[in-house]
């Protein structure tokens, strides 16, 4: 499988990075497999914007969580993350909870919304994916192809 990695440096060796804010599924290296959203990240950082690519190799002796959809379990798991619980996965996978998203989440934490509302509130009006590669055994199965500026 094809992923990519939205950044300002070329980064053919990923690194588990356990600094910066919590992010929907804890700290590590994260990927997506729609290059347009890469694309988006390399534009929020600082000149040059560089999207990395990458070849995945799933490993099934590896712990991992994927969320196909937006569901109560994800919700939880995403803010349990972003509030810097810790979880027992090698990879995480599913949707992502962007800036305007997580203002709902953040209003359902604090009882501003019910989770009814958070659905109703939650509609993407575009796909999104990530991939959290939480772990040196999982980083294993990335290997670095090429990279491009946009």
């Amino acid at each position: 499988m094809k992923l990519f990695h939205g950044t300002n440096t070329i980064v053919k060796n990923p690194e588990i990075r356990v600094s910066g804010y919590n992010k929907d599924f804890g700290f590590g290296f994260y990927c997506t497999n729609l290059e347009r959203q890469a694309q988006r990240w390399a534009m929020a950082k600082r000149n040059p914007h560089i999207v990395c690519v990458y070849n995945y190799e799933p490993d099934d002796r590896l712990n991992v969580k994927s969320f196909p959809m937006m569901t109560d379990e994800w919700l939880d798991f995403v803010a349990a993350c972003r509030h810097g619980e810790s979880h027992p996965y090698d990879i995480v996978e599913g949707p992502m909870a962007d800036d305007e998203v997580w203002d709902y989440v953040e209003d359902f934490l604090s009882g501003r919304i019910t989770r009814e509302a958070f659905w109703a509130l939650a509609k993407f009006k575009h796909p999104t994916h990530q991939i959290l590669f939480c772990t040196d055994k999982a980083l294993k199965t990335l290997t670095y192809q090429s990279n491009y500026e946009l």
